[in-house]
């Protein structure tokens, strides 16, 4: 690996490394062959390129469907959630599930625990902590390989910026999640609230949360449309809440 001026490791040598590798694997490979469960990151790399796919329809958690109108997340665009981290990994089950291949990058403190606990594959997950100043030429590179690829930017995100990486997507028939704002995405989810149960007369455990998830399509113009959501359920399930058990408005809790 190229090492910066300084003699370290960048990430995006890291991350061009990795892919570069795995593309000379797979053009030596004159047979097929079966491959090992995942032990390294090169390894994966070289996974999510035999399984890549370009399919638009993504699979898609019930719950999320109800966010999304019923539609389904789509290959080629760009998703901004902002107020929970649980919602964006419901948003990679799905997908996960199905045995796409999926990275976090910028996220240090992302529960891969938490995650597959909400249905993530953790064997088909890769983890980029600290990209460093080059976040955007790493979710590039990732996207060559990685069916959904989750980001929080370090910074205000340029609408050139999104729109170069917006074609890459769509060339891939890859899945954008950006933590926090990215221009032109295709729907913008934010837990505005939530209050948990669990708890009675100070004691007791907290067992599950109901959230109010304000979704926003493409265009500035369309009005906010709020949905409630278990986030987990009692069962640590994520989906839609029945009207018979939502919370009362008073009691829910605005999230910082």
């Amino acid at each position: 690996m190229r090492p910066a001026g300084d003699g370290r490791v960048t990430a995006l040598d890291q991350a061009r490394s990795l892919l570069a590798r795995a593309r000379e694997q797979k053009a030596a490979r004159v047979r097929e062959v079966e491959i090992p469960a995942p032990r390294t990151t090169e390894t994966r790399v070289q996974q999510a390129l035999d399984t890549a796919s370009i399919d638009r329809a993504l699979p898609t958690l019930p719950a999320v469907s109800d966010l999304l109108s019923g539609a389904a997340l789509r290959g080629g665009s760009v998703y901004s959630v902002r107020g929970s981290t649980a919602l964006v990994m419901a948003m990679m089950a799905g997908p996960s599930a199905d045995g796409a291949w999926c990275g976090v990058v910028g996220l240090p403190s992302f529960g891969a625990e938490a995650a597959r606990g909400l249905g993530v594959d953790l064997e088909r997950l890769v983890l980029v902590p600290d990209p460093e100043r080059d976040w955007l030429s790493v979710v590039a590179a990732l996207v060559d390989a990685l069916t959904v690829v989750v980001v929080r930017p370090p910074g205000e995100v340029t609408p050139g910026e999104a729109s170069r990486l917006a074609a890459r997507l769509r060339t891939r028939g890859a899945m954008l999640i950006a933590v926090g704002s990215w221009p032109g995405s295709e729907a913008r989810l934010e837990v505005q609230g939530s209050t948990w149960t669990g708890l009675a007369a100070g004691e007791g455990c907290l067992t599950g949360r109901q959230a109010t998830v304000a979704v926003t399509g493409r265009g500035a113009s369309v009005r906010p449309q709020q949905h409630q959501l278990w986030l987990p359920a009692v069962d640590g399930s994520i989906r839609s809440v029945e009207p018979a058990t939502q919370a009362p408005h008073w009691q829910q809790e605005a999230v910082s």
